[in-house]
This record gives C-alpha cells, structure tokens and sequence, in this order.
C-alpha cells in the first residue's frame, strides 16, 4: 500500500481552494479550523494552509506534515467524495497524539469519520 498521499488526493488548483471556502461546512478547535465540501471525484482531497504570520517556514512546514500524516493514517476510516482544507492558526505548539485527538474530533463533529 501507497504511504504517501498522491497528486489526486492534493487540492492545489485556486479555483477548487476557493470552493471549498464557499461551499463547505466549517468546523473549529483551539488553533485548527476545517472546512469539509464535496466533491464530484470518488476520491478525497486535502490542502492544509497556515495564516499568516504563522511562525517561520520551519514552523509551517512541520504543521503542514504532522497534519497529512494524521489525515493519512486515518484516511481508511472516511466516507469518499470530501475535500478538506485545514486552516492552522498560531498558538501553542500540540504534539502529535494531542493534535490526532483534536483532528478526530473534528471529524466526527464533520460526520465523514466512520470510525465511531
């Protein structure tokens, strides 16, 4: 099985980015806003955007992977036909099992995570 996502599973185009915002349902935790809409692909799909001024390229990097490999590892357990974008606000730094819990719950809170 593939680990990394691939080119389909990446919202990149502005024009789907800005769907998402003007479509989809907003759901929000201390630092992480998501935003689930549907799409027309039997697929699902992620973008993860930092704010401005969200720390240095470091910071933005390090948030933007620890977030695809939540998504990823729990990707089995979503309905198919979403695309999510994260957008992550400054604040205090979560470790990796702290942020899952918080993804999760967002999830559910979305009703696309079959898992519960």
């Amino acid at each position: 099985m593939r680990k990394s996502l691939t080119k389909q599973e990446i919202v990149k185009k502005k024009p789907e980015i800005d769907a998402i915002f003007r479509k989809g349902k907003k759901f929000s935790c201390s630092g992480v806003r998501l935003l689930v809409a549907p799409n027309s692909l039997g697929v699902n799909r992620i973008i993860v955007i930092p704010v401005r001024h969200y720390g240095n390229a470091v910071e933005r990097n390090r948030i933007r992977r620890q977030i695809k490999e939540i998504w990823r590892n729990e990707k089995p357990e979503f309905q198919s036909g979403f695309d999510f974008a994260f957008v992550v606000y400054p604040g205090k730094a979560l470790d990796y099992a702290t942020q899952r819990k918080q993804l999760i719950r967002l999830f559910s809170q979305a009703k696309v995570y079959l898992a519960n």
